[in-house]
């Protein structure tokens, strides 16, 4: 299979969706990889690297999606690209199609076969291509929210963990999930106190088991969420419906009732985000503020370690490129039911069940799209 690897064009987005590594993998297994010239030059992966891989070396992204078979991303098809997509032709990338009505009318034109990262499942119920970001993405909203509390941020003016003799910052992390849970492991590395609220009973006795007292497991409820929103510095929002746009947990009534500079940081915002004051921002201009609350809501949160995290994505992402290169996509999601939860969007038509739900559009389930 000729594989294409186009350079990421959304705002200050230096991930890549295949390493010289990967490359030189996929070579071995007898396929063919085009890279777009400095596709990783920001993160020290140079064309010389991927050239001594094996791939071969364009001169742009209308040449990566014109020739080759399937194309292998990092962020969901900005509208120049999903011009150059073609009817039959396989993307492999993030989508969160479910806030994106304009993205998912593209795919559905191009006549494309679009598989999502975020959906793909694996034997335990788990999502294994996302995890890897929401790792990262946990750990970066400590890191940022931290910094959006300092007083010259528009923030309280606080340190996170406090000092001897002065309180330390109270976090509230929204979700168990792997983003909530790496997210609480940074903040109480910190020191800061932390309260994490998620629905299921089962996740908050394995972080109780993990953690002991150092963490205060809360369930979830609207009067709960509210209680710990209101007095909390900073909120990480780390909810996660596999697919589907994320509940807004947080409403605009609460934000106004907040402490004036606290910091919420909506990790959610690639699915539409959990705060009803939530709008996706950029690594150029992360925040904003809404009744004296600072809102971190970048919606490519681990792009701003471009480098930690195209590793981290390929030791997941690798695996499953090498089935659909080396079987074709339609043996490989016929043989793989987790991989196949990763389809979308095929020739046309919505294959998953949350994206048709979210924007009232038909659904085909993807068994009968291929013909199984």
């Amino acid at each position: 299979m000729l594989i294409g690897v186009p350079k990421e064009i959304k705002n200050h987005e230096y991930r890549v969706g295949l390493t010289p590594a990967s490359v030189r993998e996929l070579v071995h297994h007898g396929h063919a990889v085009l890279v777009q010239a400095g596709a990783g030059h920001e993160i020290g992966l140079e064309d010389e690297q991927y050239a001594a891989a094996g791939a071969e070396i364009v001169p742009d992204a209308a040449t990566v999606f014109g020739r080759a078979e399937m194309v292998v991303k990092v962020k969901e098809p900005q509208p120049a690209e999903c011009r150059m997509l073609r009817a039959g032709q396989v993307l492999f990338t993030y989508l969160h199609l479910a806030p994106d009505p304009e993205q998912t009318r593209a795919l559905l034109a191009s006549g494309t076969v679009a598989i999502a990262y975020e959906t793909v499942t694996d034997e335990r119920g788990g999502l294994p291509l996302l995890a890897p970001m929401s790792e990262v993405a946990g750990r970066m909203a400590v890191q940022a929210g931290a910094h959006c509390l300092e007083k010259a941020q528009g923030g309280r003016g606080l340190l996170l963990g406090g000092v001897p003799g002065v309180p330390a910052a109270k976090v509230v992390v929204l979700g168990g999930g792997v983003v909530g849970t790496n997210a609480a492991r940074m903040a109480m590395g910190l020191e800061a106190k932390v309260v994490v609220i998620d629905r299921s009973l089962a996740r908050l006795k394995e972080l109780d088991l993990q953690f002991g007292a150092k963490l205060q497991t809360i369930y979830s409820t609207v009067d709960a969420i509210e209680e710990h929103v209101l007095d909390a510095d900073l909120v990480i929002g780390a909810v996660l419906l596999p697919g589907a746009a994320a509940p807004k947990l947080v409403t605009r009534g609460m934000v106004a009732r907040m402490q004036r500079g606290a910091v919420v940081v909506d990790v959610a915002i690639d699915q539409g985000g959990c705060f009803e004051t939530s709008r996706p921002t950029t690594h150029a201009d992360p925040t904003y503020v809404v009744d004296g609350v600072v809102h971190y809501c970048v919606a490519n949160m681990p792009g701003g370690v471009a480098r930690t995290s195209t590793f981290a994505l390929n030791n997941a992402t690798l695996p499953f490129v090498l089935d659909l290169a080396d079987r074709g996509y339609r043996a490989a999601l016929g043989r793989d039911r987790h991989l196949r939860n990763g389809l979308n969007v095929h020739a046309g038509k919505i294959t998953c069940k949350a994206v048709s739900e979210a924007q009232g559009l038909d659904y085909l389930s993807a068994e009968e799209a291929l013909g199984l």
